[in-house]
């Protein structure tokens, strides 16, 4: 067996080196290849080594099993499609090898010569490295063209966070293969070019050395300045403490010291972290439960700075070239999960970001100001924070809606970069159509932000918030040019409201839970079109309960009812561009909705909607009856003037605050008013 897709077929993996992180990216693999049939060995030259690598995935996966996130069949099968072994020879036919040894020039020199010789000559070949530039590690190589970077993060079996590092030499076909394949495993990956450190550790170091800082110059204790700037930024735990965790000091003081030649002056080991080195002992930070005391005057002395040092770093990177505003406050989110950047300076405001970048600077020799966050101040806007993705490929627009950390979720933000995205489309001559997916594996669009819903206030403004983004819903679906939408993962609420705007729609076969119109859940209607476009797609009896009952279908049945045109197995992506250059030729004819009247029949199917509001009930039925008689634009309208009812009943109230104080799976407790 193998795993073929995206142009190119991988029958085993290697991964060389079984230390901190070498069996977990190996379980990662193994995770979501087993059922392909793909082996992942794992070899080393050490067998304590080794054997201490198989114990922790086959602890890891008895853990999985035991929280039931895999069966327990799944687990086993799982771990035993990983082999630890000190022979080479057992990854002489690996179509992948990572490494994951020693941060070494001389290691990696030497296990990569090894492996251009034994390994087949169409083998992708990567290394883990925190820090060395592939021209560095390859520069031996006889084929540069298949070796890059690939840089995981801790723990890397379930930090989505992988940073993809092209060398010069590069062939790009293959850094395009990893951006997909990668987030068909599950990742998120971001494209760095080389630079020593990469985007996110000169971030972590940094934050390291800022904080360290601090201690050196006498304004907090260790334990002060790590729970400081836990709080500070929204860190799980502090930045003394992750070195505790991960035995991090060695490398972060031999990375610093790199980076003070090679990124900026200010990049240096603190003599704290040297003595500590040197030492061997761990720092010391609270133990679980510790209240640190500290004064508002040390925490606002602590933050500033930290926070400073953090914008000034983040506008450092974004200023070489490396990396950009939309990857980097990604990186930070799911990799490094902290406080994001951009949207701190955003709403501190960027001149007073500048000023805490500024003050920074006077106190600490070589550290830059960078040249964008002064313009970005000066320019008195707000940073834009990209979460629509647009990649032309010849006459078709890829759209890519990405907020993976709530699957995809609308706000704000997302309905107005649709908007520009798809009025970009609209006027480019060179574009004939467009196709529109969701980041990663799990959802398209899980559907709006609650907290966005939660904030209307009046009838009058949930009225105007529904027809302000089903503007952008109507442009799509008479953009003039075929849009299909690749439904990688589920749909929900306005998610499918979204698909259903579109020309067309195909989605990953064999997803379980698929489409669902969840706002009764909550005590609303939908309020993106779902109750005037489901009813005129796959007929109002197919509509009926599911607008009314909140359950979800899969997707093998949206397909049956004609919600969707296909069902994908492998390369969604691939699939939609067909479909759009097919509907383009003339070769299918997908039937645009009916934007006039639709009969309604006599008998409508009976409904069980348990435990949900009789009141929203009401409301939907009267939106879906009332506007199957009128037009598909006076449909839309009706809609967004019911939506806006929801306001005056209790259980709106009661639906939205039961979700967002218990989550979807707790029943809200209707009073039907």
């Amino acid at each position: 067996m193998a795993f073929t897709m995206f142009g190119r077929t991988i029958r085993k993996i290697g991964v060389i080196g079984s230390g901190n992180i070498g069996p977990d990216i190996a379980l990662h693999f193994s995770q979501n290849l087993y059922a392909y049939g793909v082996p992942v060995v794992v070899v080393d030259i050490v067998q304590a080594a080794l054997e201490a690598g198989s114990k922790k995935a086959e602890s890891k996966m008895a853990k999985a099993a035991e929280k039931k996130i895999f069966k327990k069949e799944v687990a086993d099968a799982i771990f035993k499609n990983m082999l630890f072994t000190t022979d080479y020879g057992k990854i002489a036919d690996a179509d992948f090898v990572i490494e994951a040894a020693f941060e070494r020039e001389d290691v990696k020199h030497k296990i990569f010569d090894q492996c251009q010789t034994s390994c087949p000559k169409t083998a992708i070949f990567a290394s883990n490295s925190s820090h060395m530039e592939p021209e560095v590690i390859f520069q031996k190589m006889n084929d540069k063209s298949r070796c890059l970077v690939i840089h995981y993060f801790y723990p890397a079996e379930r930090n989505i966070l992988v940073e993809i590092v092209p060398g010069k030499d590069t062939d790009p076909a293959l850094t395009e293969y990893l951006m997909k394949f990668y987030e068909f495993l599950g990742k998120a990956p971001i494209k760095v070019k080389s630079r020593y450190g990469y985007a996110v550790d000169p971030i972590f170091e940094g934050l390291f050395e800022a904080t360290a800082l601090t201690v050196e110059k006498g304004l907090a204790t260790v334990k002060q300045a790590d729970a400081i700037v836990q709080k500070a930024l929204g860190m799980g735990v502090g930045p003394f403490t992750a070195h505790n965790l991960a035995g991090g000091n060695p490398i972060t003081q031999h990375g610093l010291n790199e980076m003070h030649t090679k990124i900026m002056p200010w990049y240096r080991s603190p003599k704290i972290l040297d003595d500590q080195v040197k030492s061997g002992k761990p720092w010391e930070t609270a133990a679980r439960g510790e209240v640190v005391e500290y004064t508002p005057e040390t925490y606002e002395a602590v933050s500033n700075r930290v926070i400073g040092a953090y914008f000034g770093m983040i506008c450092e990177i974004v200023g070489s070239g490396i990396s950009n505003i939309g990857d980097l406050e990604l990186a930070m989110d799911v990799g490094l999960v902290l406080k994001t950047p951009f949207a701190m300076m955003n709403k501190m405001g960027v001149k007073r970001a500048l000023e805490l970048v500024e003050s920074y600077a006077k106190e600490n020799s070589g550290f830059k100001v960078d040249e964008i966050l002064i313009k970005q101040a000066a320019s008195g806007q707000p940073w834009k924070i990209p979460v629509v993705f647009r990649e032309d490929k010849a006459e078709v627009a890829i759209v890519k809606i990405r907020r993976p950390k709530v699957l995809n979720a609308l706000n704000a933000d997302v309905f107005e970069q649709l908007r520009e995205v798809f009025t970009g489309i609209q006027k480019d001559p060179k574009i004939k159509g467009a196709l529109l997916t969701g980041f990663g594996t799990r959802a398209f669009v899980s559907g709006a932000d609650i907290g966005m819903l939660a904030a209307q206030k009046t009838p009058e403004e949930a009225e105007a918030f529904c027809l302000k983004s089903m503007a952008i819903l109507n442009l799509i679906e008479n953009l003039g040019k075929p849009v299909v939408c690749a439904m990688n993962g589920l749909a929900f609420g306005g998610g499918n409201e979204m698909a259903m705007s579109c020309t067309a729609r195909i989605a990953t076969k064999g997803q379980k839970v698929f489409v669902s119109q969840p706002e009764p859940r909550l005590g609303i209607i939908p309020g993106n079109g779902g109750t005037q476009r489901l009813p005129r797609l796959i007929g109002m009896e197919n509509a009926w309960p599911l607008l009314r009952n909140a359950n979800s279908i899969s997707s093998a049945q949206a397909k049956e009812l004609g919600l969707i045109q296909e069902e994908v197995e492998g390369d969604l992506i691939g699939a939609a561009m067909d479909w759009v250059k097919k509907i383009l030729s003339g070769a299918v004819h997908v039937p645009g909705i009916k934007k006039d009247p639709i009969a309604t029949p006599s008998k409508l199917p009976d409904v069980d909607i348990g435990h949900l509001s009789r009141k929203i009930d009401a409301l939907v039925q009267r939106a879906v009856l009332e506007g199957a008689k009128m037009t598909l634009e006076e449909g839309l309208k009706l809609e967004a003037k019911i939506f806006g009812e929801c306001l005056l009943t209790r259980d709106m109230k009661i639906g939205i605050e039961n979700f967002l104080k218990n989550g979807p799976k707790v029943n809200a407790a209707f009073v039907h008013n």
